[in-house]
């Protein structure tokens, strides 16, 4: 039977669409020739343009069939459809994709960025919040339960008055919040069955505090969107690419990240001890573990400027201050030093723990100086010396571009007293008065204290006169943007 519903639905689908529209796994593909054809006729269209190379891509495509499949078998009217972004690069340009994969919504013919989670459940939930009422409205104490069952958050609001201004709020918080559904109650009878009072928004979940309730005597969309982010997550938020998204794009930008191992048994062992600080704080800090078993945190470590050695470990870091980092006093892990840690962080009286490789021995020793955090004022600021600096990242292409052409450089002014050409490893060296967003990045530090930031060509004979002309050179003009030479970005949202 479902074989034979799938055939007649995928045969109506086809002739509603056109012969030339294929589906893969009840997904539409797309290109160039039916993509307007395919948007025009579907009011609710889920695009996702992709890279067939892209691990990501290869990760969701299975949960994004699933959602189409289950969709389908629902009747519902939401279609799912893919494009192949390497072959139809113009389709990619026109709706902005820079990374892969790229997910837009099409409703009635408009398109909006997808902001779901990438599992079927989350993509059907966040569609769904975008086609219906933001609240489902439940009806009965069964319907509630399979509602309150039926995914692993859910928010209900009981609101038999409709018109009150809290009811409000969670109506509009429910429009907006697409990570989890919303129910509403609006008889009374059934708020008492349900054991709740008239006004009440209650959070239910499948694990730890299965049902909390909104205790603030004050709501608006803010406090009450705070709320259900910080009450929808565990108490200490396993990292992963599921949860990077939460963890970066949450409401909460103060992280406690723990650096523990599952097979050396940390993980689980602090993790259980660190709850009660997690609760404590979570309105204001967000308590993050990391598994630095998995090859794809090994990055983490090293932007913290750590070895695996040193695990397990606490750190804390600022979102929201350029990514401003501190070290705990001690190495000693466990629930009290941690909430001394925190309970310091929060009275500002933490210094920003800046990372600085040990200076090499032949640091000067060679045309391009090496330079290391703590060593750069005293080399930079020398008012004798025009200092041009480099400051470059290890797995930057640009910075491996630049290396032989840099190193010319350096051989070009050995023998000037009056110049330095130095580099700096700006990965895991932190200078409290500068800040790199991009690699590479050159500036040049001149004897009477300017500081110009080399924006010409990367050549031997553009970067020369810029250093002959103290920055005064054509190719100091900050007019070639950024985009012009596509620095390669701190990789921030990688973390």
């Amino acid at each position: 039977m479902r074989f034979l519903f799938f055939a007649a639905a995928i045969a109506l689908l086809g002739c509603a669409l056109g012969d030339e529209v294929t589906t893969e796994e009840n997904v539409l593909v797309l290109g160039k020739a039916n993509f307007d054809g395919v948007v025009s006729k579907n009011g609710n269209l889920l695009v996702e343009f992709y890279a067939p190379w892209c691990g990501h891509c290869k990760s969701l495509a299975p949960e994004y069939a699933k959602a189409a499949t289950k969709l389908l078998e629902e009747g519902s009217d939401i279609k799912l459809a893919k494009v192949d972004a390497t072959q139809e690069q113009e389709l990619a340009e026109t709706y902005g994709v820079r990374g892969y994969p790229t997910l837009k919504f099409f409703k009635n013919g408009n398109a909006i960025d997808y902001t779901g989670g990438r599992t079927a459940e989350d993509i059907i939930v966040w569609l769904k919040k975008k086609t219906g009422p933001p609240a489902h409205e439940i009806k009965s104490s069964e319907d509630a339960k399979e509602f309150i069952a039926s995914k692993d958050v859910v928010i209900i609001g009981f609101f038999p008055d409709q018109e009150s201004a809290k009811a409000k709020t969670f109506i509009n918080v429910a429009s907006i919040i697409d990570d989890h559904p919303f129910g509403l109650v609006t008889d009374e009878k059934l708020v008492k069955e349900l054991e709740a009072e008239s006004g009440d928004i209650i959070l239910f979940k499948n694990f730890e505090e299965p049902r909390v309730k909104y205790e603030s005597a004050e709501v608006d969309d803010e406090l009450l969107k705070k709320w259900v982010f910080i009450n929808s997550l565990p108490l200490v938020v396993e990292f992963s690419h599921d949860t990077a998204g939460k963890v970066f794009g949450g409401e909460i930008k103060h992280h406690l990240l723990l650096f523990l191992s599952k097979k050396e048994g940390s993980f689980d062992k602090y993790v259980e001890e660190l709850k009660p600080v997690a609760k404590a704080y979570r309105d204001k800090i967000m308590t993050v573990a990391i598994n630095v078993d998995e090859e794809d945190h090994k990055r983490i470590l090293e932007f913290f400027g750590m070895k695996e050695d040193e695990v397990p470990t606490v750190r804390l870091i600022a979102l929201e201050q350029d990514m401003a980092k501190y070290k705990p006093p001690t190495d000693d892990l466990n629930a009290n030093t941690v909430e001394e840690f925190v309970q310091a962080y929060l009275a500002g009286s933490l210094k920003v723990h800046l990372l600085s490789e040990d200076l090499p021995a032949d640091w000067d020793q060679t045309p391009v100086v090496t330079l290391v955090a703590s060593k750069f004022d005293e080399v930079v600021f020398d008012t004798s010396k025009d200092v041009l600096v480099e400051f470059y990242a290890p797995w930057c292409g640009h910075c491996k571009q630049l290396a032989p052409i840099y190193d010319k450089l350096g051989e070009h002014f050995a023998k000037d007293d009056d110049v330095i050409i130095a580099k700096i490893d700006a990965t895991v060296n932190e200078l409290e008065h500068t800040k790199i967003k991009s690699f590479p990045t050159i500036k040049l530090y001149t004897k009477d204290n300017q500081v110009k930031e080399y924006n010409g060509e990367r050549t031997l004979d553009g970067l020369s006169k810029f250093v002959e002309t103290r920055g005064e050179s054509a190719d100091a003009a900050p007019s070639v943007s950024e985009d012009d030479y596509e620095e390669e970005q701190a990789p921030r949202d990688e973390l």
